[in-house]
This record gives structure tokens, C-alpha cells and sequence, in this order.
């Protein structure tokens, strides 16, 4: 059956129809006409009686529905520019490490020897290194540093092109270094090479849905990070030998910027978390906070993390 479109007024009737309250049309038409039907109700999952019936829980309001919408908008923008933050570290250590051991020139830098001699990894070491290469090319007269370089230079050093690389490409960049460049890495955050490799791989991922300004209150990821001392610090029940949050959640988010982030930008960070799940549980009346937490992935002790070391 196809989708057709619908008026505002259809759309404010289909809503009334499945039991939502609507107490100012106006104002619900002018929010689905300016945030767009579908992703609003992206957010409407949580107020259903239930998968078989869904219907809104007897008392749900469209402003409820929508608290839930900007509360993730907003932690939506939390997360990201936190991830921003640990791109930017990422992007700045690989680029010294490798620049320091192997020359700064891109054609020192960008040699097949520097990197892993793993054969069946030999394809991807080509690959990146060629995603590289197109990156200068394409750069090297529209980004303003790189052309500077390639103008005055006559070439682009490795910590000014990490600059127009995306992430996913500098997480497949630190995947194909020699062991050894990625232990000098992984040693500065404390942490095992292939632990940063994983981070790496979920930061992208969520990079990526924050850009896209998708629903990620709710998101799960196909990896997982493994069992650390903080799920069992925070005491994280286990279902089935397995812990129920901090997984592939956005807990375990939370826990990767514990370990990537220094001390006041991640008590920041859980500072403005903490205050935009208070905005949001002033305005929730059919459901309680807890069903948000559960949903996100985040245990009742959720802030505890911040004081932990």
C-alpha cells in the first residue's frame, strides 16, 4: 500500500485518531509543519499502549510526544560536539605519531611499508591509502590550509590533511598502522589498541547519525564494546552472562567518552546530560523518566560515571 501525503489537518486527525491529545491545533500544526510528520513520529513509540495496540496511552499529549523530540535534539547536539572534541585528539596524535616516525611529506607518509605487513589486510591498506591520495587531490585547491601547502610547499603534511578526512576514514587509518605505531596511540588513553579500534568504529557511527540529525535516544549498534570496570562499578544487572546496559548502547557511548575525553570536558558533558533528562522529565505526564532511561540504555545510577575513575 503507498504512502499518500497528507494536509496538516490529516495529519492533526490520523494523531486525534490513535488517541493523541491535541490541545492547540494551531500551534501542533505550525511544530509538524516546520519538524516534519515522520521524523515526530519516530518519537511516539515510547507512548503506545503496547506493539499489539498502538494506540497513545490514555493521556498523552502531542506537547509530551514533542518534549521527547527536542529533549533528543538536544542530546542529539550534546554528543556531538563531544565527539568533535575526540575526533579532533584522534585526528592530532595519529597525524604527530605517524609524521614523527615516517616524515611529514605525503609521499613519506603515504608509503605501503609504513603500515600493517598483515597480507590480508594488504587490499585495505591500498584502499585508504587511495582515499587518502583522493582527499589531496580534491583539497589541494579547494580546503584553504591544503592549498596553502601544495601553493607554497609543494606539498600537504599528514596534520593538515587529517583536517579534510572524515572520521570513518581516520578509524581505518588507525586500523591498518603497525602494531606498534597503534600501541604509542592507544597508550595515551590508557587503553588496548584494539579497544580504540572498536571506540573508533562506534564514534563514527554515531558522528554520523548526529550530522544526519537521526533519532538517537533510541539507537543501538551492531558492535559492542567489551565488559569494563565501570559496568561493574555502576553495578549494571546481568541478563543471560550479559550485562543489560553499556553494551552497544548509548550507555556505551557514555562510557567510550569516559575513557576518551579528559576529566572536565566529560564532566561537562554529563553535566548538560543530567540537566536536559531533568527538562525532560518536567514534562513527561503519561510515562515516567525511568522507561527513557531503560530506552536509551542508561541505568537509574547513570551519573555516578562522572565521579568514577
Amino acid at each position: 500500500m503507498k504512502k499518500e501525503f497528507k494536509t496538516l489537518n490529516e495529519q492533526i486527525e490520523i494523531l486525534k485518531n490513535k488517541g493523541l491529545v491535541i490541545n492547540n491545533k494551531e500551534y501542533a500544526e505550525t511544530i509538524l509543519l516546520r519538524e516534519n510528520y515522520f521524523f515526530l513520529n519516530g518519537y511516539r513509540h515510547l507512548f503506545m499502549k503496547s506493539n499489539v495496540d498502538k494506540r497513545y496511552i490514555e493521556g498523552t499529549t502531542f506537547e509530551e510526544v514533542y518534549s521527547l523530540f527536542l529533549f533528543d535534539r538536544t542530546f542529539r547536539n550534546i554528543i556531538f560536539k563531544n565527539i568533535l572534541i575526540i575526533e579532533n585528539n584522534i585526528k592530532s596524535i595519529i597525524s604527530y605519531q605517524l609524521s614523527l616516525k615516517y616524515g611529514y611529506r605525503e609521499k613519506d607518509y603515504l608509503t605501503p611499508r609504513n603500515f600493517t605487513n598483515n597480507k590480508e589486510k594488504a587490499k585495505q591498506v591500498n584502499d585508504i591509502l587511495r582515499k587518502m591520495k583522493r582527499q589531496i587531490s580534491v583539497n589541494a585547491t579547494q580546503h584553504s590550509a591544503t592549498s596553502h601547502y601544495v601553493t607554497n610547499y609543494g606539498y600537504i603534511p599528514l596534520w593538515v590533511l587529517v583536517k579534510v578526512l572524515s572520521f570513518g576514514i581516520v578509524g581505518e587509518l588507525y586500523s591498518i598502522l603497525k602494531k606498534e605505531d597503534q600501541m604509542n596511540i592507544a597508550e595515551l588513553y590508557n587503553l588496548d589498541e584494539e579497544i580504540i579500534a572498536n571506540y573508533l568504529t562506534i564514534l563514527s557511527n554515531y558522528r554520523n547519525l548526529c550530522a544526519h540529525e537521526d533519532i538517537v535516544y533510541e539507537n543501538k549498534t551492531q558492535r559492542k564494546i567489551d565488559d569494563n570496570k565501570y559496568h561493574k562499578l555502576l553495578n549494571i544487572p546481568i541478563l543471560d552472562d550479559e550485562y543489560l546496559y553499556g553494551k552497544n548502547d548509548l550507555f556505551a557511548l557514555i562510557i567510550i567518552m569516559k575513557q576518551m575525553l579528559n576529566h572536565d570536558e566529560f564532566s561537562n558533558m554529563m553535566e548538560e546530560i543530567r540537566h536536559n533528562l531533568e527538562n525532560l522529565d518536567m514534562n513527561l505526564h503519561t510515562i515516567k523518566l525511568d522507561k527513557v532511561l531503560d530506552k536509551m540504555g542508561f541505568p537509574v545510577n547513570y551519573y555516578n560515571i562522572k565521579n568514577l575513575d
